[in-house]
């Protein structure tokens, strides 16, 4: 019997780019137009450092449209990330499942954002392969929905949608 290499993570370079299209815009906030739609964004909220983080995923985590979802109710720790480049979701972490964060010190600023965080989340919440497929993309939208905004969530399923990515049925 030979062992199966597990899907093609073919999307991933798209996912980031369409989520940093979606960050910039959300560091302004502010009214925009968007494709004849006028949209008022929340601002990019962004962590002092990987320590304030737990507290905010315990509040998401416990917000009704997100503790509905069948996997809310597993804790996922956080830690710091040596180095500076990435930020990762860790399945079986040594605390359980864990988010690793770049701390602020070593470079981490860009990554201690909400958009980030709840990336990382979304991937706790769908441990589905491959990693940025469209389940695992409507887990993150429904985050963006109903915790930053309708209005982000919206960013997003376009900036996809123009790079070609489709993402799964509405959670």
């Amino acid at each position: 019997m030979t062992a199966t290499s597990p899907p093609r993570d073919t999307r991933r370079s798209a996912v980031y780019d369409a989520e940093d299209v979606v960050g910039r815009v959300l560091e302004r906030g502010g009214t925009i137009e968007h494709y004849g739609s006028t949209l008022v964004l929340p601002g990019l909220r962004r962590f002092g450092d990987v320590a304030d983080v737990p507290a905010y995923l315990d509040r998401v985590l416990a917000f009704a449209p997100v503790a509905a979802l069948p996997r809310a109710g597993i804790p996922v720790a956080v830690r710091e990330r040596r180095g500076a480049r990435a930020a990762h979701y860790e399945p079986a972490g040594e605390a359980g499942p864990t988010i690793a964060v770049p701390p602020y010190r070593a470079g981490g600023a860009w990554a201690l954002t909400e958009t980030t965080v709840l990336h990382e989340l979304a991937h706790h919440l769908c441990p589905d392969r491959p990693p940025h497929g469209p389940a695992f993309l409507a887990h993150l939208l429904h985050l963006y929905e109903h915790v930053i905004g309708p209005e982000a969530a919206h960013l997003l399923r376009v900036a996809l949608a123009e790079r070609g990515v489709t993402t799964g049925a509405p959670l």
